[in-house]
């Protein structure tokens, strides 16, 4: 791995100009993606983004087969977090929070590799737990909840891991920094791991993606113990949000963008069928086809179909009419609390 440093590293957050509003940022390291969003408090409880960056890593590239982090995967890490810091040297956040999900904690060397970019970076990550990373995700989305349904499930692909939680909309709205969640689980499905594990035939795709639905959501069906809440699902009294890449890029997919628009796609509610049918035309198309799309890419072209699995298999399992589509989540409950943490109206 590259152990160049950028010219100067963020070490200090107290350079923030004092004639505007403070400006925070959140960084999170995943299996698949690294992400940064910086914000300052809009004065009504919310966000207005200043600047944002993601980049596909892969660090859990191969970690299922060798429970540690390589080096190749490492150095692709390194470099998004080189980019991240000197964004935020330019920025000046007053606050920074860093944290890093399912790689960091299932690799044997995630700690190891986390000091490294402590010591060169001045990113101080936090390898959180999953419970963390759901409640955090649910505060993230607590904007994007139909207060008139009875439950939520709020379902957050990742690269390693695909986390479920249940609300009640009314309750997440009135608790604050703090959601109370219903009913909580974690799955090793993601889309890296699912990747690694299977491959697309060059016949018969239909055949081969609906026996991998099945066999997903015979596992979707053990996550968390929210059988009590199947039936508000049946129901139609019920509603699912969407918070990851997968979603995102489908939704942009569907809607024929010819770039992605996080403002056309973030909160935008998504037919089932559609979304299934979105999910069958990427399935038909060629790797390369994929990759020529501007909300997929060449980084996602190899990975969309599997979290389309995934959630065609969450579906399955806790059905819906429609899909509430988050382009938020993680990072930004990150920044909630960090700006609750430090006064900031």
């Amino acid at each position: 791995m590259a152990r160049d440093k950028p010219e100067a590293a963020p070490r200090a957050a107290g350079k923030a100009a004092r004639s505007r509003a403070p400006l925070f940022a959140a960084l999170d390291l995943g299996t698949n993606n690294c992400r940064m969003l910086m914000a300052a408090p809009d004065g009504a409880g919310g966000l207005r983004v200043v600047d944002g960056f993601s980049r596909i890593v892969r660090l859990g590239e191969g970690l299922a087969h060798t429970g540690r982090l390589s080096e190749t995967a490492m150095s692709r890490a390194y470099q998004a977090l080189v980019a991240c810091a000197q964004r935020l040297e330019a920025r000046a956040p007053v606050a920074v929070g860093c944290v890093a999900t399912q790689a960091c904690r299932a690799a044997a060397n995630g700690e190891t590799f986390l000091n490294r970019v402590r010591t060169d970076l001045g990113l101080d990550f936090k390898i959180i737990p999953p419970e963390e990373e759901a409640s955090l995700s649910v505060l993230g989305c607590a904007s994007l909840l139909e207060p008139e349904a009875e439950v939520a499930l709020i379902v957050d692909i990742g690269g390693g891991s695909t986390e479920l939680s249940w609300v009640r909309p009314k309750d997440v709205k009135a608790a604050g920094l703090d959601p109370p969640i219903l009913a909580w689980g974690s799955s090793p499905l993601g889309v890296v791991t699912l990747a690694e594990e299977e491959s697309e035939p060059e016949h018969d795709r239909g055949a081969w993606f609906d026996n991998l639905v099945t066999r997903l959501a015979a596992s979707i069906e053990k996550v968390g113990e929210a059988a009590h809440l199947r039936e508000a699902f049946t129901a139609g009294r019920a509603h699912v949000i969407g918070t990851s890449g997968t979603v995102t890029s489908l939704a942009g997919v569907h809607l024929d963008l010819p770039r992605y628009q996080r403002a056309r796609v973030d909160g935008y509610w998504f037919d089932v069928g559609e979304c299934r049918a979105t999910i069958q035309q990427l399935l038909s198309q060629t790797i390369d086809q994929r990759a020529a799309n501007a909300c997929i890419g060449k980084d996602r072209a190899d990975l969309v179909v599997f979290g389309g699995a995934i959630l065609d298999a969450v579906l399955r399992v806790w059905p819906c009419a429609r899909i509430r589509v988050a382009d938020r989540g993680l990072r930004e409950g990150v920044l909630m609390r960090l700006m609750a943490g430090h006064g900031a109206r």
